[in-house]
């Protein structure tokens, strides 16, 4: 067991491992198998490429022979910050038959990050693009090895690849003299992490969630169980597929056990979308909300044939009614279905045969007999049906600690390893969960969960800035957004962009920066004496209301 991972408590995986749930093989024994079985087949489209299931095991298989080469050994780890592009999907699995473990940032990230992710997982590599717009990732890696030691390559996928550099083409065209059976001779344990996956983080930069072989594996078939896949099935990837979703729930492995096929797409944009969706004939759309509102509200929408699509897919913060109706009115042959899942694991799913007022108001239930839920008062007894109370889970590909984060694992497990989410749930008289907000301080912009804490700490290093507190304020598309509440110092201001300039010269992703200043002279204090961002937020709240009805 790799340092530093929580593992499972030998009762509850003996009983995973009896009732199926766990098979013990690592991930790229089951997709070998799944690679022969449907390699004819078409496994991915991205552009005017396709690629068939034998042509991406051939790939991985190069790729993993020259990654062996450069002296990648199991559980090294590698974080991988590539778009959504072939190259991503063969370095996943060349990395699965190494052994290594992906830590899946996302494109957005920056320095802050990414050094973060480095350091913590003491990574041996870093995959990028040479640039994305006038961003070098180059420039990012170069700053990123002076000051972490253990980083002994950076795998570049582009055109501009300096010296000293690995050119992601070259190791995928170039074979590396190595027999194949080497890769047949490594040993990877099942218990250990395949992958780390990020969390929301309510404290400073995303925590590292370790995804087993045995609970990975689980996640993607007990997903797909539920969403109605068939091999001539397609699942467009447009959300960043370093996420859980569309990576996993069922995503890109489960849609590959039933030998569908996976588009992917670096545009979120409704004229490169539809068009897609037309041509291929996409099935299912796993998305956010205001992915969905933006396309349902798009003039585009009435100009393509988007009747292939059978499923979409919600995720990432809750999904108001109106727009499911509006979805499945504008798209007849569509189901919506919401769900409800954590990088952490825990997953729930509306189903498909649900009568339509569950359908419309919850994200559904559990995917597994074994997952254990419960919703618990501040003093962690479980409160009747009906009433709100906070989701405890634990199950069999839900984790058991985040990765070297003790002190924090104290305070988010119960003693018998319920993970207490933040999430603020009531129970559907159906037996679904309807989803009521959050305890932690997070904000969610359109499904990206953003550490109110995080901003806060750098904001307060600005010169202008006395005390800060971040909260978030409601948007029609977004869901909410950041608004910072900033008490000045004497005879100072600071403004939106005074403050973006500042947050990305510290290395934050773009996506975090606050969208609304409100200076104040002081803060509401709950009885505590704590700042009340509650009413921070009610105020907020209330002063776009006027400002929309004075518009």
């Amino acid at each position: 067991m790799l340092d530093g991972v929580v593992s499972y408590p030998p009762e509850l995986a003996a009983r995973y491992r009896r009732k199926g749930y766990w098979e013990d093989r690592p991930i790229t024994s089951i997709f070998d198998e799944v690679f022969s079985q449907f390699a004819d087949r078409v496994a991915l489209v991205a552009g005017s490429e396709r690629i068939t299931y034998r042509d991406l095991a051939q790939r991985a298989e190069r790729l993993a022979l020259n990654l062996l080469k450069l002296g990648f050994h199991p559980l090294d780890r590698v974080v991988v910050q590539l778009p959504n592009i072939p190259e991503f999907v063969t370095l996943y699995f060349a990395l699965q038959k190494v052994g290594a473990i992906p830590v899946m940032a996302l494109p957005p990230h920056r320095y802050l990050e990414i050094r973060h992710f480095v350091q913590l997982t003491e990574a041996a590599g870093y995959a990028i693009p040479d640039r994305a717009g006038e961003f070098s990732f180059v420039d990012l890696a170069e700053r990123i090895r002076k000051e972490c030691p253990s980083l002994r390559h950076v795998l570049v996928h582009g055109e501009q690849v300096p010296t000293g550099y690995l050119s992601m083409r070259e190791l995928l065209q170039t074979e590396s003299g190595l027999s194949r059976d080497l890769l047949s001779q490594i040993r990877i344990d099942p218990t250990d992490p395949a992958t780390f996956q990020l969390s929301g983080g309510t404290t400073g930069v995303p925590k590292l969630i370790p995804r087993t072989h045995n609970d990975y594996v689980y996640n993607s078939k007990v997903a797909g169980s539920v969403v109605d896949i068939s091999p001539d099935d397609a699942l467009l990837i447009v959300l960043p597929i370093a996420h859980n979703l569309p990576l996993a729930c069922p995503g890109l492995q489960g849609f590959f056990m039933r030998g569908a096929r996976c588009v992917l797409s670096t545009s979120a944009q409704a004229s490169d979308v539809f068009p897609l969706i037309e041509r291929e004939r996409v099935t299912h759309l796993e998305i956010v909300p205001a992915l969905l509102i933006r396309w349902l509200n798009d003039p585009l929408i009435g100009r393509y044939d988007l009747s292939s699509i059978r499923v979409i897919q919600s995720g990432g913060q809750k999904l108001q009614p109106e727009v499911k109706r509006q979805a499945e009115r504008l798209i007849p042959s569509c189901t919506v279905q919401e769900n409800f899942g954590m990088a952490e694991g825990m997953l729930t799913f509306v189903r498909l045969n649900d009568p339509e007022e569950v359908r419309m108001e919850t994200v559904g239930r559990p995917v597994s007999p074994d997952d254990e839920v419960k919703l618990v008062d501040d003093e962690g007894r479980e409160v009747p049906d009906g009433e709100i109370g906070e989701l405890a889970c634990r199950g069999p590909y839900t984790l058991r600690g985040y990765y070297r984060a003790p002190e924090h694992n104290a305070r988010v497990f119960t003693p018998d390893g319920f993970y207490l989410t933040g999430d603020l749930m009531r129970k559907h008289p159906s037996g679904n969960l309807i989803v009521e907000g959050r305890k932690k301080d997070l904000i969610n912009r359109g499904g990206e969960k953003i550490s109110a804490e995080e901003i806060e700490n750098l904001i307060l290093a600005h010169p202008a800035v006395q005390n800060v507190a971040c909260v978030p304020m409601p948007d029609p598309v977004l869901g909410e957004r950041t608004c910072a509440f900033i008490i000045p110092r004497p005879g100072k201001r600071v403004t939106v962009k005074e403050l973006a300039d500042f947050l990305i010269d510290c290395g934050i992703a773009k996506y975090k920066l606050p969208e609304r200043v409100e200076l104040v002279d002081d803060f509401p204090l709950s009885p505590f004496g704590k700042v009340s961002k509650r009413t921070l937020t009610t105020m907020i709240a209330e002063k776009l209301a006027q400002e929309t009805r004075s518009a």
